[in-house]
């Protein structure tokens, strides 16, 4: 039968992440896609013994329980946010549990978005951010961005001209960029935002994954109106598999955003919740985080130094002081989706035939999608398996590069241009 479904269905599409992960559950394929923590990092032992000491006590973890979340959970993250965030002001009730930070997304845009409103991103940002914006059948601003952040010159005329509903931002180790904002960005954006009272959604995803030693602050430091709603999560510091995650933000939010999870979900599982305080009451939390840096940067470097050596002239990428991603820019006349069929079916290298996925760059744009870049993820792969799939990409864009040369001295009357410097 033809189903008659909502207009807003139309608006949507699969995340190209997440069906790249379908073929890339392939053990022989070499998934640069996903950002994904390593497997081996889960305190899977830990998890097993607090949940099994947690179901001997009683069976509230398996009763209907508060929309707000498990309350010694929000109280912990207020407290981790006062010390480590910046953020001096927040209690257990600026704190609502949600499942995961899509759905933190989810939320918000059901909070601020009417048919036709507009919602202001960075540029590239985050594809599935995109779609939950989308499906609210809203209308997107880009904000240019340099290595800083988002360009505050001309920003208020911008916000003032097409008067965004709200403003969705990844300051720390953006996703797919890498870049960091600096604390004078933050602070000239915060100043412009204040006057022009404009909500502002802070996905923080990736907050706690620094290379250095370098402390960040979220924009809810620099927010005295209470504009700014934070999204954390624990599935990249913890596991993704247990879908717990948080917004931050005013009193009066919070409440209005938990109204709208009661008709979504009525609550995130109160079990994984109530996991996850056991385990930062009694396990070192400030150093297992430690580790998946140290492991992070680790992968980050070899990534970056295969990619120096493999990469061929024209061809720049960025070096992120945390996160998982690392962002490359190609040369325009190279065919993304042809390179990654290529990398996909395969390349000998060391004897052995291997298969290399990533994320094409198009999805992290809502409008005007510059098709010549590329997200490498690299927190997921063991150095061998990062070693041999640089070399798979790095071999197949040498020689689409080589063709598109070769096409155009075939085909040119004069001189053929250069890739690059």
């Amino acid at each position: 039968m033809e189903y008659k479904l909502a207009k807003r269905t139309e608006n949507i599409a699969s995340s190209e992440v997440r069906e790249i992960l379908k073929i890339a559950q392939n053990p022989e394929v070499i998934s640069f896609a996903g950002g994904m923590p390593p497997a081996e990092l889960f305190p899977h032992l830990e998890f097993s013994q607090i949940a099994a000491d947690i179901l001997k006590s009683g069976v509230e973890s398996l009763q209907y329980a508060p929309t707000e979340g498990y309350l010694p959970l929000r109280r912990w993250i207020a407290e981790r946010m006062d010390k480590k965030w910046g953020i001096r002001r927040f209690t257990s009730s600026n704190i609502l549990i949600t499942g995961g930070s899509q759905a933190g997304l989810d939320l918000t845009s059901k909070l601020f978005l009417n048919i036709g409103d507009c919602v202001m991103c960075e540029e590239p940002t985050y594809l599935t951010a995109i779609n939950a914006f989308r499906i609210q059948e809203a209308e997107f601003v880009n904000m240019p961005c340099d290595d800083q952040g988002v360009i505050t010159d001309g920003l208020e005329e911008l916000i003032r001209a097409r008067k965004p509903k709200m403003i969705y931002v990844i300051p720390v180790h953006q996703n797919p960029s890498g870049r960091t904002w600096s604390l004078e960005r933050c602070k000239k954006f915060m100043e412009i935002v204040t006057r022009c009272e404009v909500p502002v959604v802070e996905d923080c995803a990736y907050f706690e994954i620094n290379f250095n030693s370098q402390c960040h602050c979220s924009l809810s430091a620099f927010d005295p109106k209470g504009l700014v709603l934070s999204l954390g999560s624990f599935s990249k510091v913890l596991a993704p598999g247990l879908r717990v995650a948080w917004i931050s933000c005013s009193e009066y939010l919070c409440k209005k955003l938990a109204i709208l999870k009661q008709v979504a979900d009525l609550q995130t599982p109160y079990l994984n919740q109530m996991i996850i305080h056991g385990y930062v009451q009694k396990y070192d939390f400030d150093k297992h985080v430690a580790d998946i840096c140290r492991t992070y940067k680790e992968r980050c470097e070899l990534m970056i130094e295969e990619l120096k050596k493999g990469l061929p002239k024209g061809v720049s990428f960025s070096h992120p002081d945390g996160g998982m991603f690392i962002w490359i820019h190609l040369p325009e006349f190279v065919k993304v989706r042809e390179l990654l069929n290529v990398c996909m079916a395969g390349k000998e290298i060391n004897g052995e035939k291997k298969k290399v996925a990533f994320v094409t760059g198009a999805p992290f744009y809502a409008y005007d999608a510059q098709a010549n870049h590329v997200r490498l993820n690299f927190s997921n792969s063991t150095f061998e398996r990062i070693s041999d799939g640089i070399k798979v990409f790095c071999s197949a864009l040498k020689e689409a590069i080589a063709d598109y040369y070769g096409d155009a001295k075939e085909n040119a009357s004069g001189g053929v241009m250069r890739c690059g410097a």
